[in-house]
């Protein structure tokens, strides 16, 4: 990635701000709550008699489509019907309790100490209503796409729905793929690491980690034949031992992937003097870093392989069988296989049977030198001029993850610019958004729009 020179950010749409909150507070006002294994369509049906109401252009002009318990999409034609582009952001929201003590109620949307207070306004209505207040303008303006301008909003991606991986089928029924797809995931925030010249960084996710499940079982007298390690002390011992052996020692593949060290070698020129020595020399420095990393955080040890979470430990009512299962969020799949055999190496140890669960899911990352990457930090270079773009991989779950069957460039970005405090209010109390980071949001996607219709990709 060539270095961009940075200069002074300075909100965009400042004049439009007011208004988009005002506007945008309807959105967060009607509490489009997700409950995993059941749904209640009646505020998700408001909701989009809502955006019906404040978007009329896009439902004049648009296809809508619904998949699932009620995922949007809306269609806008080109002028070449043979390329798609997808924007995305889902609609539904976690709930908000009264023990999270908000300083002002999580479903009124109230505007105070310039910003909008409320459940959801970054993740993600914030990202959504950028894309939706975008196109309604462009398309004001008599706005006539070179390719096909998709717009989809789920309303079960916190409970892992079924609404855009329905989408996704009905997709490759059709035969239809994108050149690029622009998900939640990354945003403008403070620089991940310590020793950055730079205030902010545009995060973008090119890659997100797999999900493995596994399942652990260990009893009183072993009924395996290929459990001959240790089998002293109780089922609820053993198990318990093994946890920590894994814990203290984890037996998994540590290096930097392809995406890591575009991560770091995109930081690079951005970085103070010792930083910079650092992440420019990876292949001196690379096996230092692998080491470190893990040391630092689980999110850093995150980088380079795979992590494993415990959950769900149950013995049963007389000692006699212990079951628990394990989560592996791996970065490489080509690690997965061996990582999966190397933490049965240790199981046996303990007189533990590791067999797999039911979800295996592994999605390939994005090419980061297809023109569409290029065209997205054009559009940030211009709306954050302060923020170097930095790919990196994403390690919680999104929508996207089940689309890159249909899209080689599916990238992870919510070009909505906050504070650290703010990144921590996600899914916990007083969420909010800056108004003015809502004007420079709809700025960039009207921007993306309009670069797109002027590259051939």
């Amino acid at each position: 990635m060539k270095k961009r020179k940075l200069t002074p950010y300075v909100p965009l749409d400042a004049d439009k701000a007011e208004g988009y909150a005002r506007q945008f507070q309807k959105l967060i006002a009607c509490p489009t709550v997700s409950v995993k294994g059941s749904h209640d369509d009646t505020e998700f049906a408001k909701f989009r008699s809502l955006l019906e109401a404040e978007f009329p252009l896009i439902h004049q002009h648009c296809e809508k489509l619904l998949f699932g318990d009620g995922c949007l999409m809306y269609k806008l034609k080109g002028s070449d019907e043979s390329r798609n582009i997808l924007l995305m952001s889902h609609h539904d929201v976690v709930a908000a309790t009264e023990k999270e003590n908000w300083t002002y109620p999580p479903f009124s949307g109230t505007i105070a100490d310039d910003k909008v207070w409320g459940r959801g306004t970054q993740d993600t209505k914030g990202s959504l209503y950028g894309e939706l207040a975008a196109l309604e303008q462009l398309l004001g303006r008599g706005f006539k796409p070179k390719c096909n301008v998709w717009l989809g909003s789920s309303c079960n991606e916190e409970t892992f729905g079924n609404g855009i991986p329905t989408a996704r089928d009905w997709f490759v029924e059709q035969g239809i793929t994108f050149d690029v797809i622009l998900d939640e995931g990354g945003a403008v925030i403070d620089p991940p690491i310590g020793g950055m010249a730079c205030t902010k960084c545009a995060m973008v996710a090119i890659h997100e980690k797999g999900i493995h499940d596994l399942i652990l079982t260990t009893e009183a007298a072993s009924s395996h034949g290929n459990l001959t390690g240790n089998r002293t002390g109780t089922p609820t011992e053993r198990m318990a031992a093994f946890i920590t052996a894994v814990r203290k020692k984890p037996p998994f593949i540590r290096r930097l992937n392809d995406q890591v060290k575009g991560m770091f070698a995109a930081m690079a020129p951005y970085a103070a003097a010792p930083m910079r020595l650092l992440l420019s020399n990876l292949w001196c420095f690379g096996p230092l870093l692998v080491k470190i990393l893990p040391k630092l955080s689980a999110q850093a040890g995150g980088l380079v392989g795979t992590t494993v979470a415990f959950n769900d430990v149950v013995s049963s009512e007389k000692g006699l069988l212990c079951t628990a299962k394990v989560t592996l969020r791996s970065v490489d799949d080509r690690d997965v296989a061996s990582d999966i055999e190397s933490l049965k190496k240790v199981a046996v140890k303990y007189g533990v049977e590791v067999k797999l669960g039911d979800r295996q899911e592994f999605h390939a990352p994005a090419d980061p030198t297809l023109p569409p990457f290029e065209i997205l930090s054009d559009c940030v270079h211009e709306v954050f001029p302060d923020a170097p773009v930095v790919p990196y991989i994403l390690p919680a779950g999104t929508d996207a993850r089940t689309l890159t069957d249909v899209c080689r460039c599916v990238l992870r970005f919510a070009p909505i610019r906050m504070s650290k405090e703010q990144l921590g209010s996600i899914h916990g109390r007083d969420e909010n958004i800056d108004i003015s980071a809502l004007g420079s949001c709809v700025a960039f996607y009207r921007r993306f729009l309009e670069h797109y219709e002027e590259v051939t990709v």
